[in-house]
């Protein structure tokens, strides 16, 4: 699938839910899905900055594709970046690159965070990119 249709995709799944509660509960499932990160990984080095629980993403560039790994100590924050990571993960660098991040505001998800948490999402997003552009430059 492409990221497009990895977005849509999400965007649909949360029409069904009703509420924030209920949209809120699936964020923190789809956190409780993310593969586990290796303690060796919990670095300074992939630590988002700005965010207000500790948040780590770390990629690995195989095959022409970046796959992504995260964890937070977070329930909430955990569910998002592995919202990032199912979108984002086994993509090329330069699909990622030509990529937005539109569904954010498609799910209404930046509606349901408080500023702190907003800023945190916009700097994970922001690794995301920033890897992309560090992956394509070392090709």
């Amino acid at each position: 699938m492409t990221i497009k249709e990895n977005q849509q995709e999400l965007i649909e799944e949360f029409s069904f839910l009703e509420d924030w509660e209920q949209k809120y509960e699936y964020i923190i499932d789809l956190g409780k899905e993310l593969e586990g990160f290796p303690e060796d990984k919990k670095i300074d080095e992939n630590l988002i900055r700005g965010c207000q629980s500790k948040v780590w993403i770390d990629a690995e560039y195989k095959d022409g594709k970046l796959f992504f790994n995260a964890d937070s100590d977070g329930i909430l924050p955990k569910g998002i970046v592995s919202l990032l990571v199912r979108i984002y993960s086994g993509h090329s660098t330069q699909e990622i690159l030509d990529s937005d991040f539109d569904f954010i505001s498609k799910i209404g998800l930046q509606e349901f965070l408080s500023p702190s948490r907003a800023n945190g999402l916009m700097a994970m997003t922001k690794q995301i990119k920033f890897y992309a552009v560090a992956f394509q430059l070392k090709k």
